[in-house]
């Protein structure tokens, strides 16, 4: 009887998940499984960037972050403008 009963627990929730994965979409599930996986980051206000590479508009070349304008703070805005 309880073997029945777990069973059909398990079926419900595995066509739960199965109807939130077609609603949301699985691209959305992955986003929300690697959303609970940050942490805590280590910089603070007041410290330099860390080195990065930013890619040209041309889309082939690259660039330093910390060398981009050494003379003036550089702001990144990363969005959507459509």
């Amino acid at each position: 009887m309880w073997k029945k009963i777990l069973l059909a627990v398990v079926a419900l929730i595995v066509i739960g998940a199965g109807v939130m994965v077609a609603k949301i979409g699985p691209r959305n599930v992955i986003g929300m499984i690697r959303y609970d996986q940050r942490r805590e980051g280590d910089l603070k206000v007041g410290d330099r960037a860390p080195a990065g590479m930013l890619v040209a508009l041309d889309g082939k070349s690259q660039a330093p972050l910390l060398e981009t304008n050494a003379a003036k703070p550089t702001v990144l805005i990363f969005g959507s403008f459509t």
